[in-house]
């Protein structure tokens, strides 16, 4: 495998560098140092400058998407039988069934935008309990406290997605 190669297969490993990449924030020299490649650090750099110039842009998008907000929904091991609003294997996100509070997107979701969300979450210190998108409809479950902050948050990162 040749250095360029084995850099991008590193840098696909780790997502978060892969976007700062795309961001242009990345010191190569650094980052090629932690990579930890059977490389020059030296050739490293270049091979991630290389990347770096490669990468498609990916300019943030508003989503046209509605939020809505439903406390007291739980996370239940038998899957709500139907009327969870997000089920993945046995466990349902369902309403009336704990303390926990649902955000639901409705609109122009996708993967890409629930990962945006994510991320957002991530960075503000809010543990999400549950999320999954399917069609046109983006579902996060978070503690019945955090509900209010995450509000805000949800959608921010929807008139940000990345491209």
């Amino acid at each position: 495998m040749s250095i360029a190669e084995a850099t991008r297969e590193a840098v696909r490993e780790r997502p978060f560098l892969l976007e700062a990449l795309r961001a242009g924030v990345v010191n190569y020299r650094a980052t090629a140092g932690r990579l930890d490649l059977e490389a020059s650090e030296e050739a490293v750099a270049a091979a991630l400058r290389r990347f770096a110039a490669d990468l498609p842009t990916r300019d943030p998008t508003a989503r046209d998407a509605r939020v809505t907000v439903e406390r007291g929904v739980g996370v239940d091991p038998d899957g709500g039988d139907g009327e969870a609003h997000l089920t993945v294997g046995d466990h349902g996100v369902v309403p009336g069934a704990g303390s926990k509070t649902a955000l639901a997107a409705t609109g122009d979701v996708d993967g890409r935008a629930l990962a945006a969300v994510l991320g957002r979450l991530d960075a503000a210190g809010i543990d999400v309990d549950a999320a999954g998108t399917a069609g046109d409809r983006l579902v996060v479950v978070v503690s019945g406290r955090d509900g209010g902050r995450a509000l805000r948050v949800v959608e921010a990162a929807l008139d940000s997605v990345p491209a």
